[in-house]
């Protein structure tokens, strides 16, 4: 499957090498959805292959791709309880649950 540059991987799930918490928006993501140091990002972003999920959370719009992506994972809740909390860090947000 080819890359929809749809988002979705760079604000649904966590990323640790980048410290970024579950549901939140990758600090490098462009409003346009691509991402700003795409040369220097790091090897779990790089690594990534498009794979079924990508079309399982298939939607018009960033918001509801994530959703998807987090109901499909059953990460709903964690996703809001962080969210709601303001936590921008991974590393605190994992402490704190």
């Amino acid at each position: 499957m080819e890359c929809t540059r749809c988002g979705a991987c760079c604000v649904a799930p966590d990323i640790a090498a980048l410290d970024k918490p579950l549901g939140m928006r990758c600090p490098h993501l462009s409003e346009e959805n691509l991402c700003t140091v795409y040369d220097r990002r790091p090897e779990v972003c790089r690594s990534y292959q498009p794979d079924e999920v990508c079309r399982l959370i298939e939607a018009p719009t960033l918001d509801e791709r994530v959703q998807k992506y987090l109901d499909l994972f059953e990460l709903g809740p964690e996703a809001a309880a962080l969210r709601q909390s303001g936590c921008a860090s991974m590393r605190r947000a994992r402490g704190s649950l």
